[in-house]
């Protein structure tokens, strides 16, 4: 069964603006329902991983400073281990950010 003439290439303009038009509804539906399922994670690790880099290079830039201090007033000692325990809690706050 073939169809011809014209009325034939108006329904086929039909289908395919149809087709488009519920097409573009789809992955925006399809993203809603992902994030409702399973949560924005990438955009999660992407973020710890980011603030996690930044925060070492920040506590790393402190521990620098404060033991080559002109004054040298404060042990290395204390300094070492709460840039040790400052970096426990960075990690243990990316993690959980992570989920």
């Amino acid at each position: 069964m073939a169809v011809h003439g014209l009325a034939s290439l108006g329904t086929l303009d039909q289908v395919i603006r149809t087709f488009h038009r519920e097409y573009a509804k789809t992955p925006a539906k399809l993203k809603f329902v992902y994030c409702l399922l399973v949560g924005s994670f990438p955009f999660n690790a992407f973020l710890a991983g980011f603030f996690c880099s930044v925060g070492a290079f920040v506590l790393t830039v402190s521990l620098r400073m404060q033991i080559e201090a002109a004054d040298a007033s404060g042990k290395p000692e204390v300094a070492y281990r709460d840039y040790a325990i400052a970096m426990i809690i960075l990690f243990l706050a990316a993690l959980n950010y992570v989920g």
